[in-house]
């Protein structure tokens, strides 16, 4: 795979200052049972980086010391984690919002047969991953049969009651582009999904997050191979939003890894570009130092791939930073 780091670390992207941290982002291993074109983390069945007991341990800790809102659970598919449903017990007992990071084909792995009823009875937030609502394009993605059982989950996670307004389960859909184009409009592709999936399936969600394809592992190396990666780079670069820079991610949530180190967000994680520890100056910050230190007002690292945030409408964990 061809390494896309060297290409973006001298950058003119403005520098950026952490405000109060409201979200744990834990990446519980790369382990997944499928392997994405798109995918940034480069996950896949034979990975075997999962995060150690101990490491696990300190996640309700550091929840509760820093009084954290939200627990963001991504992978891999999370879901994997033989500590998956522990953790989010023990998150839920603090009141904090739990989001699972949801691939949908998860729901029918050996193992995963009472998930979706695990998820709903705790109330755990979905984000599920489906880059649209036409066969061919999903198992042209993610891989052949994906769709069929991508619809089945959605349709198990409605029989529960997400996407129901009455139920307060929470259910939304991730959208990335086939290749290297910026996202549509969110709010009118969410208008189309919407009509799409509950005309044919009787499917519904509540929000459509778009996301841009970041030029790292996986795809970036696909777009080396390809010849594409410069002029992807140039798109995003020509189509920075210096408004977006406000509302990005890295402001107010921090990434873990499976190792329990620290990163500004899951990108640079998988960029392995640690988080800058202004305090000392040395090491690289883990889980444990966030028992004891906050890190507001700490500088941001930043590389040429933050364009993928701030192209467009912008593009984070939450979908487009603006319409």
């Amino acid at each position: 795979m061809h390494a896309t780091l060297p290409l973006l670390q001298t950058t003119g992207f403005p520098a950026l200052r952490r405000r109060q941290l409201t979200t744990l982002q834990v990446n519980l291993g790369y382990r997944c049972n499928q392997t994405c074109v798109h995918c940034h983390v480069n996950a896949g069945p034979t990975r075997t980086e999962m995060m150690e007991v101990e490491t696990l341990a300190l996640i309700p800790e550091v929840l509760k010391a820093r009084q954290l809102k939200t627990l963001d659970l991504t992978g891999g598919a999370p879901e994997l984690h033989a500590g998956f449903r522990d953790l989010v017990r023990a998150a839920r007992k603090l009141e904090v919002e739990v989001i699972d990071r949801c691939n949908l084909t998860i729901l029918f792995e050996p193992g995963q047969e009472g998930l979706a009823d695990f998820l709903a009875a705790h109330q755990v937030k979905v984000v599920a991953s489906l880059p649209c609502y036409s066969l061919e394009n999903v198992d042209k993605q993610r891989g052949k049969g994906v769709f069929d059982k991508s619809v089945a989950a959605l349709q198990k996670l409605n029989a529960l009651g997400y996407g129901r307004e009455e139920s307060g389960l929470t259910l939304d859909l991730v959208y990335n582009p086939q290749g290297a184009t910026l996202p549509p409009e969110q709010g009118k592709l969410q208008v189309t999904y919407k009509h799409e999936l509950f005309e044919h399936f009787g499917i519904v969600f509540d929000e459509l997050f778009t996301l841009a394809n970041m030029p790292i592992q996986r795809f970036g190396s696909m777009l080396i191979s390809k010849g594409q990666f410069n002029d992807y780079m140039r798109l995003l670069e020509e189509n920075f939003a210096a408004a977006n820079l406000d509302n990005v991610m890295c402001r107010s949530l921090v990434s873990v890894d499976w190792q329990g180190y620290l990163y500004d967000c899951d990108f640079n994680q998988m960029l392995d570009l640690a988080l800058p520890d202004d305090r000392t100056g040395a090491g690289r910050p883990h889980l444990r130092d966030l028992l004891n230190h906050d890190l507001a007002g700490r500088s941001i690292h930043v590389a040429d791939h933050c364009y993928g945030c701030t192209a467009g409408q912008g593009s984070s964990c939450g979908g487009a930073l603006h319409e």
